[in-house]
């Protein structure tokens, strides 16, 4: 499918207009960025790895009743997506202490969590999206109460999916992050879910398998991603 107008660029992907107004087309990089930008790389073949476990992991998501932009996967780094008007409210869902909460609560990190924690923030790259609650995304008119409702109700049934998966697979799921949008006035999943947007740490080394490595200087990035891809294609082809 013949790319068109060129209309976002993010640090992972690029997003192009199509013939259809309802679709577009997202394209996939192998760029990696960490810290607001501060640090930029490349994860040799990260979108094409991202692109394939985005799409099975939303497939798997369907099944369950969770519904996503997806279309159709085109090729190794594109997907065909629905238009949607994204929801400018970020949501993490954390089920073992890592990374920012444990800097902000004192905890160290591998702390299980007894029940998810579900944290909100503005997807606003110029603020460094910063966190916020529902009070915020309401006043600022970024997110209605219906609409919060639901994007944090399909972020338990997700991390509930997800979980179940990978601990069938020897991964932990740390934490991870999600987008919503609407499309004819239903919010549904947007953008991926990826080692790009998760923490997955090994069940049994506690090796990351993740983004954090390309943060952290811990090198094997794309072995890593290669390795989570595997596993979820063998879980999910049985």
């Amino acid at each position: 499918m013949p790319a068109g107008q060129l209309l976002y660029e993010g640090k992972a992907k690029q997003i192009y207009e199509t013939e259809n107004e309802k679709e577009l087309l997202m394209k996939y990089k192998d760029d990696a960025t960490a810290f607001d930008g501060q640090k930029k790389g490349v994860i040799q073949d990260k979108g094409i790895v991202n692109n394939r476990v985005t799409n099975l992991l939303f497939r798997l998501l369907e099944i369950e009743g969770i519904e996503t932009h997806l279309i159709k996967q085109i090729d190794d780094r594109n997907s065909l997506v629905k238009n949607l008007q994204i929801i400018p409210v970020e949501v993490v869902t954390r089920n073992v202490v890592a990374g920012s909460l444990a800097q902000r609560i004192g905890k160290e990190e591998g702390f299980p969590l007894p029940t998810p924690i579900i944290e909100l923030y503005y997807k606003n790259d110029d603020l460094h999206d910063p966190m916020i609650n529902e009070y915020h995304a309401r006043a600022m008119g970024w997110a209605t109460d219906e609409q919060l409702k639901a994007i944090q109700g399909q972020a338990l049934k997700i991390n509930k999916v997800l979980q179940k998966l990978f601990d069938s697979i020897n991964i932990i799921l740390v934490d991870f992050k999600l987008e919503f949008g609407i499309y004819e006035g239903r919010v549904i999943l947007a953008d991926e879910i990826s080692p790009d947007t998760c923490r997955l740490w090994d069940r049994d080394s506690f090796e990351k398998l993740d983004k954090d490595r390309f943060r952290r200087n811990l090198g094997q990035e794309a072995e890593a991603y290669q390795e989570v891809a595997k596993r979820i294609e063998t879980a999910l082809s049985k």
